[in-house]
């Protein structure tokens, strides 16, 4: 986790923090061409094959021929490479080596299985570059004061004292920072430190939260929350603006300025969204000592259903509004914050036919809910708001199955032969 702060620099900050973006984004696509391409060998017959937009490629089969470079030796070819160079060594070797271990550590997780593997940096895109070492001191690598109460500053090896908003105190045991520049053109610095773990109110309380996508979040104790959406005033803006941009010229100043006001825009949209999480993340973590979701696999649900040239995807229009729909209520953010909150305390429950089961007396039937927002249980008339008789269930923590009820009552049960 990172305490995140809005940077502030001036105009010469700005180029100088940009060449120290540059750097680090060179010496990550270094890294990630010596691991694609440097240590590789073509070996066996090529093939033919087609991407998935049906267009013929020659594929190659490739094998290591030596093993790959530690971060040490990756360290040693960068001494080189500032002693041949003159605009690498111009730059800050703390941030050229903090690129190196970026992705090594990117590698690892990779290698691991917890992180996918490693992309090339883009201009414009992956800006941003991260500063470790001893923190104050005579031989302190970087260092933060306190100016006033809103205003503090952070030093930048090659730069100075940059300023930035004090919005809360930075942590104690920050080890590095990472500075980041946003494609609606903000800065920001993050420093490294212990999340502060929100405690329970000791009740015994559990609540469960069912997600949706008219209703972001329903609770089981009946309240139905919605993320903030944009307005129409903002989409009829971000439509012209999209608009106006696919007229524009590429690589031409009149595209840049049009990008970076649809940047913006959508950024705004993004921060209203991550305060509502965060605001309703902790609310709910002070207010229960456990806390059940649905256990959903958001990447999974969102992915396009656009399909491929040969064989092209059904209802494409309908799935993109449903994914729009899920990442603007936030899933994923959400229950992310509640772990990060309130670890130990956040248990994730069998969606299956959670919807679909009378929280009052159990029954499963997939008619009992006439609407999105209706739900009448066909067995015992039972009436509830659909989205809230499901967190009902979800916190109770059913595990249904396909016959309906519970794993050891099974309610839809086929009546068995005398």
């Amino acid at each position: 986790m990172g305490y995140r702060y809005r940077l502030t620099p001036t105009p010469e900050q700005e180029r100088v923090l940009l060449e120290h973006c540059s750097h680090a984004r060179y010496m990550w696509n270094l890294a990630w061409n010596l691991y694609q391409f440097g240590t590789l060998e073509t070996y066996g017959r090529a093939s033919r094959r087609k991407d998935r937009n049906g267009n013929e490629y020659t594929h190659q089969k490739r094998r290591p021929v030596r093993p790959l470079p530690r971060f040490a030796e990756q360290c040693r070819m960068l001494t080189e490479a500032r002693a041949e160079y003159e605009w690498l060594a111009a730059g800050s070797v703390i941030v050229q080596q903090a690129a190196l271990r970026d992705f090594s550590q990117a590698m690892q997780n990779f290698y691991a299985g917890t992180h996918g593997r490693p992309q090339r940096r883009k201009r414009d895109l992956n800006e941003g570059f991260r500063v470790t070492g001893d923190r104050g001191g005579w031989g302190g690598r970087w260092d933060v004061r306190r100016l006033s109460r809103r205003v503090g500053e952070v030093y930048v090896p090659k730069l100075g004292w940059v300023r930035f908003r004090w919005s809360r105190a930075v942590p104690d045991d920050a080890k590095s920072y990472r500075v980041t520049l946003d494609r609606s053109g903000r800065w920001h610095v993050g420093f490294t430190g212990s999340p502060k773990v929100i405690e329970g109110p000791g009740t015994g309380e559990v609540v469960g939260i069912d997600r949706g996508v008219v209703v972001s979040a329903a609770l089981s104790t009946g309240e139905l929350l919605h993320a903030p959406r944009p307005s129409a005033r903002e989409r009829k803006k971000q439509r012209h603006l999209e608009h106006k941009m696919a007229r524009a010229k590429r690589g031409s100043n009149r595209r840049v300025r049009v990008r970076l006001a649809a940047a913006r825009l959508r950024a705004r949209d993004k921060d209203r969204r991550k305060d509502w999480a965060e605001k309703l993340s902790t609310d709910i973590a002070r207010r229960f000592d456990v806390i059940r979701v649905e256990d959903l696999k958001v990447a999974n649900m969102t992915r396009s259903a656009r399909g491929t040239a040969e064989e092209p995807g059904r209802n494409v229009r309908r799935k993109t509004a449903v994914n729009r729909g899920i990442m603007q209520s936030g899933w994923g953010l959400l229950v992310r914050r509640l772990e990060e909150k309130a670890p130990a305390r956040v248990e994730k429950i069998k969606p299956a036919y959670t919807s679909q089961r009378c929280s009052a007396c159990g029954h499963v039937d997939g008619k009992s809910r006439e609407s999105q927002a209706r739900f009448v249980c066909t067995a015992c008339g039972f009436t509830l708001n659909a989205d809230v008789n499901a967190a009902i269930n979800i916190a109770a923590g059913h595990a249904v199955t396909a016959r309906g009820g519970s794993r050891l009552e099974p309610v839809n049960r086929e009546p068995k032969a005398a």
